[in-house]
């Protein structure tokens, strides 16, 4: 229960039924223009990988996938994907896209070991996207064109949904502001990195924090990334303060991905020099994938911010602990 925030004066405005047609309202506005302004086509994507593949996701490194054996093949086991990060670069080469253009897909995902709290389920659900880019694309102004263009986008939909809903306000500010993790560090030396976003979100409103992955002065990253799909020095976080529950609320994940320099050392700054081996890895290393830039964007994060939800379990169905469902239902919380 010490993750649950309860705000004080919160009132759902819409019921559970008027709910799901507003998700559906904020979904179709958001994906139609992402794909026009990034080029993107949608493509269908696997729920679940081969484990030896390495095409999945490693997070942080420790977090267990869910597993099961596939009884045909003879309990071949396969693990449900925690993001499609590593997949998307490969299907951009297996699909034939061409420089310039890119897919997204629907990702959902299971994260067994995630700490629930109002922004976080077991559930995951996002749009992932990938892009073909030229190796000179891969400098920082891309990076940064590419998140102006994904915050127009998000500023799009506010503006589309206070149209439709009177109850919410445009809160978004019409410009994000840019800052490394290591210019945010040497701003608020004293805090947490958790504590660093949400300060710089509330001055900012919209913030774009980038450098992710690598060890800041305090011999600490800012937070954790795989080492084997951004480029640690070419990656960002799209973070806005989020009035409803007085936080900095994450919204997209994206980054330049690895080349084949980048990709050697980072396994070797991650202590995991062995994942060289494996087949992704090795397509990498070897210059067989395209250079590519992405990211993911949270469906429910999304329809939470623009909603003004709450909790998250009021726009996913997901399993939470028997507490929590009677705290959110004794404060009129409904959870779906």
């Amino acid at each position: 229960m010490e993750h649950l925030i309860i705000p004080d004066t919160y009132r759902p405005e819409l019921d559970l039924h008027d709910t799901q047609i507003a998700i559906k309202t904020v979904k179709d506005f958001f994906q139609n223009l992402l794909a026009e302004r990034l080029n993107l086509q949608r493509v269908s994507a696997p729920l679940f990988v081969d484990p030896a593949s390495g095409l999945n996701d490693n997070l942080n490194g420790v977090e267990r996938p869910v597993t099961f054996g596939i009884k045909e093949q003879g309990e071949k086991e396969a693990e449900i994907v925690h993001s499609l990060a590593k997949w998307k670069r490969y299907a951009l080469k297996k699909y034939g896209f061409s420089m310039g253009e890119g897919l997204y897909t629907d990702m959902n995902a299971i994260r067994r070991d995630e700490i629930t709290d109002n922004i976080h389920s077991i559930f995951v659900d996002q749009w992932d996207w990938e892009k073909v880019i030229s190796r000179e694309d891969r400098n920082l102004d891309y990076l940064k064109d590419t998140v102006r263009n994904v915050y127009k986008v998000l500023r799009k939909t506010e503006k589309y949904m206070a149209i439709r809903y009177d109850y919410i306000e445009e809160i978004l500010p019409p410009d994000i502001f840019f800052i490394t993790t290591r210019e945010l560090e040497e701003k608020y030396p004293e805090c947490s990195p958790k504590e660093r976003e949400l300060l710089i979100s509330k001055e900012k409103g919209a913030v774009c924090i980038m450098q992710i992955g690598d060890k800041l002065a305090s011999g600490e990253p800012h937070d954790g990334r795989a080492p084997d799909y951004d480029d640690w020095e070419l990656n960002a976080d799209i973070v806005v303060y989020y009035p409803v529950l007085d936080i900095a609320l994450e919204l997209s994940s994206m980054g330049v991905r690895v080349d084949k320099t980048a990709l050697s050392e980072q396994l070797e700054k991650a202590g995991c020099p062995e994942r060289a081996q494996l087949p992704f890895q090795k397509s990498i290393l070897k210059e067989e994938l395209p250079f590519t830039i992405g990211g993911g964007i949270g469906q429910s994060r999304i329809c939470m911010f623009f909603l003004r939800k709450a909790h998250i379990g009021e726009v996913q169905s997901s399993l939470w602990k028997e507490e929590i469902i009677k705290e959110t239902k004794r404060h009129g919380i409904p959870l779906l």
